[in-house]
């Protein structure tokens, strides 16, 4: 059967020439010629508040505005995630990581009650793709990849997400043109080898 991936592109900008999009295009093109299903979530293009208040992320799914409701919907749908965004002050955007509080409230990634929260998402893996400036290893030496990190273990593993992959594109700022383009090709092989 084949997979349903879902594509959640967390570049705040939406011009076209960013690189974060040829690589999404790129890993989309080799899914797909794999035999999966392929849905896009474009944080930029989305119209949500940021949360302001704990009483705000308990209102749950019903709370939520329609673009997230969407959103929530279309992650409920995948059976795998990529998260792709540029590495911001060591992190993700700030709009990706309202699009994450948004998202994964109470009652769409983690069942709330009595005791320890229960995550919803235990069928579903990912993968985060992630462009910087720096080496790559020294954001994983020097840094210790901390923003992947958070995100990988604090946000999609305590939902239940697993297994959990990185790529990490380093040095990207003046990357000769051959260099860029052997990366793109290489992220389309991802794509297929992720949705096998």
């Amino acid at each position: 059967m084949p997979k349903s991936i879902l594509i959640i592109q967390g570049h705040p900008d939406p011009a076209p020439e960013r690189l974060c999009r040829a690589l999404a295009s790129a890993y989309r093109e080799g899914a797909k010629s794999a035999g999966a299903k392929v849905r896009d979530i474009d944080v930029a293009q989305l119209d949500f508040p940021i949360l302001r208040t704990e009483a705000d992320f308990h209102r749950g799914p019903d709370g939520a505005p329609d673009a997230i409701k969407r959103a929530a919907a279309d992650i409920k749908w995948a059976d795998h995630l990529l998260i792709i965004y540029p590495l911001w002050m060591g992190d993700m955007p700030a709009l990706l990581k309202a699009f994450f509080e948004q998202t994964f409230r109470p009652g769409i990634a983690l069942s709330y009650g009595e005791g320890f929260p229960k995550p919803m998402f235990k069928k579903k893996s990912a993968r985060v793709a992630v462009t910087m400036g720096m080496p790559r290893a020294a954001y994983q030496l020097m840094f210790g990849a901390h923003g992947v990190k958070a995100l990988e273990k604090s946000v999609l593993g305590f939902a239940g997400m697993k297994p959990i992959r990185e790529s990490l594109f380093g040095m990207v700022q003046g990357d000769e043109p051959g260099k860029m383009t052997r990366r793109i090709d290489k992220f389309r092989e991802t794509g297929a080898k992720d949705a096998s």
